[in-house]
């Protein structure tokens, strides 16, 4: 069949708004955000943040730690939409009470206090979703880390899933199902390695860990990849029958600076999570190549880390007219 010249060009007319418009589709969510987007409605907002979360780590050095895990417990559930602040009520069944945050994930009262300092200064305008993204930044930064310009614009969900907070990256997850819960949201191999480093502060509970402890994977064996010294330490804070909740580091080096340390501790098989092991300790992994990296290198792990951060905070946030700007972070309006 033979086609005329005006044809080709309507036919090639045709593909490039097809393309243009699938391309806007894909990535239109995060070209809507940006780090001025409260430059004209709520200048000051990154310091009002920062301020709280300064008072606050004044009187609990582990909230900075606990800060920057809501928000990676937020966005992979749904997206950064602020769905893990939802309390329970007649239409929501909340994200809190799923087993890898009931008892376990904290800093709720914070982000309260955040909010109400924000409402003060710029009422209705900030979500509670962009606020967890800035206390966020503020938490690694005041703990020694990086800073990065945090893209900003989301807005707030109205629903929570429980059902797929269950299912978010677990301590408990071998490399093969951590990476496909990281690819599953857009994230890649150094997305998983550097955000991973976020454990280089904050503490976990006995329960996250025991069973490397005394019956790895159904051996009756402690965990072969753990350091001998280091599993007669964890055994004696987490004895067999003792509480399952004692806190211990995750940093047995330097627990409440946020620097690279958690990446030598892999290098001498000292992760505490069989998840941080298992980055290392897998053998032919592709993240090896980038534990060396990041342990030889301070500085490019927190370039890493800050790009990852960008990258996980634009996991399909709701723009626009779409959600809502929550006035209590804890209920929808």
């Amino acid at each position: 069949m033979a086609y005329s010249s005006s044809s080709l060009c309507s036919v090639c007319l045709a593909f490039f708004f097809f393309f243009f418009f699938f391309t806007l589709l894909l990535h239109g969510s995060r070209a809507q955000l940006s780090s001025t987007f409260y430059d004209s409605s709520c200048s000051n907002v990154s310091a009002v943040v920062r301020n709280v979360v300064q008072q606050a780590q004044s009187s609990d050095v582990r909230i900075v730690a606990s800060l920057l895990r809501l928000h990676f417990h937020d966005c992979f559930v749904n997206g950064c939409d602020g769905s893990i602040l939802l309390d329970n009520s007649d239409s929501i069944q909340s994200e809190k009470d799923a087993a890898p945050n009931k008892n376990s994930v904290r800093g709720f009262d914070v982000v309260d206090d955040i909010k109400t300092a924000v409402e003060n200064v710029c009422p209705g305008v900030v979500s509670c979703a962009d606020i967890l993204a800035l206390a966020a930044e503020a938490s690694v930064d005041l703990a020694g880390g990086p800073t990065w310009g945090v893209l900003l614009g989301r807005r707030d969900g109205t629903t929570a899933n429980p059902t797929a907070a269950n299912n978010m990256p677990s301590p408990f997850d071998d490399l093969d199902t951590l990476k496909q819960k990281f690819s599953d949201v857009g994230l890649d191999d150094t997305d998983l390695v550097a955000l991973s480093g976020a454990h280089t502060f904050g503490r976990a509970q006995c329960r996250f860990f025991s069973s490397r402890l005394y019956n790895f994977s159904g051996t009756g064996s402690p965990d072969p990849s753990l350091d001998s010294t280091y599993l007669a330490t964890l055994q004696q804070n987490c004895p067999q029958g003792g509480d399952d909740t004692t806190l211990n580091n995750l940093d047995l080096t330097t627990p409440n600076t946020f620097d690279n340390k958690y990446f030598t501790n892999l290098q001498s098989n000292e992760g505490l999570l069989q998840s941080d092991q298992e980055l290392f300790s897998t053998s032919g992994a592709s993240t090896i190549s980038i534990v060396n990296s990041f342990a030889g290198d301070e500085s490019t792990f927190f370039q890493s880390f800050a790009s990852s951060m960008i990258n996980m905070g634009n996991i399909n946030p709701l723009t626009g007219s779409n959600g809502e700007i929550r006035s209590d972070c804890k209920k929808v309006n």
